[in-house]
């Protein structure tokens, strides 16, 4: 049986990709830094330390690490004061898996952005547990986060699901022992290697049913 959930929080219940990557090269550019093809998909998933060293090492951004991630984040949070992009379905999403299940958190936003989200959207007091991959030493694809979660919720991680949009947050979550839920986003599709370790695919978050994750956890039952 499925004792526990721990969700992404970037593409899965709200729609901050799209606002990261224009924020984030809009840096690169006023900052003299040059954005490469490939920096959105490898940018997914890193904790703040990480991905501030990349854009200030990788992308050429004039400014140190720790000036870059201020700088990001400050950027962030304005958007998301004007308007959080939560998704459709997240709320009822998140509202009735609270009512069946302790919920976690496992997300590389930083602290500031997971609290500033939880409070515009009322989850507050929905979910048990919340870690920021940039309270610890690494990011998705590493499985530290998940792990982390995990513990907090006082579960063993083959009794938790993990609902993940992104290669890396599937990596992490699948590295983590926990079982994948994949809710992979069109625009930003995830590998296929990550994609293949999932128990279950769903076309977004409004078809995250309590029946679809109780049938999950007998499923896993019954390849034991």
């Amino acid at each position: 049986m499925i004792e526990a959930l721990v969700f992404d929080m970037d593409g899965v219940l709200v729609d901050s990709e799209p606002i990261w990557e224009e924020v984030r090269r809009g840096v690169v550019a006023e900052y003299g830094g040059t954005w490469l093809p490939q920096a959105q998909t490898a940018l997914m998933g890193m904790s703040t330390p990480e991905w501030a060293a990349y854009l200030s090492d990788d992308l050429g951004v004039g400014r140190a690490p720790e000036e870059v991630a201020t700088i990001v984040i400050d950027q962030m949070v304005a958007r998301y004061r004007r308007h959080l992009p939560v998704l459709p379905g997240a709320d009822d999403a998140v509202r009735r898996c609270a009512a069946r299940w302790p919920l976690g958190l496992a997300s590389s936003s930083p602290r500031r952005l997971i609290d500033a989200v939880l409070d515009a959207a009322g989850w507050t007091d929905l979910f048990e547990v919340t870690v920021s991959t940039e309270e610890l030493d690494r990011g998705k694809p590493a499985p530290d986060v998940y792990e982390h979660a995990v513990r907090q919720l006082g579960r063993e991680p083959a009794a938790c699901a993990a609902i993940e949009d992104s290669s890396n947050g599937m990596r992490s979550a699948t590295a983590a022992g926990l079982i994948l839920i994949a809710a992979p986003r069109p625009d930003y599709p995830p590998a296929e290697d990550a994609l293949a370790r999932a128990a279950l695919v769903i076309d977004g978050i409004d078809a995250l049913t309590t029946d679809a994750i109780e049938s999950l956890g007998e499923d896993q039952a019954s390849t034991r």
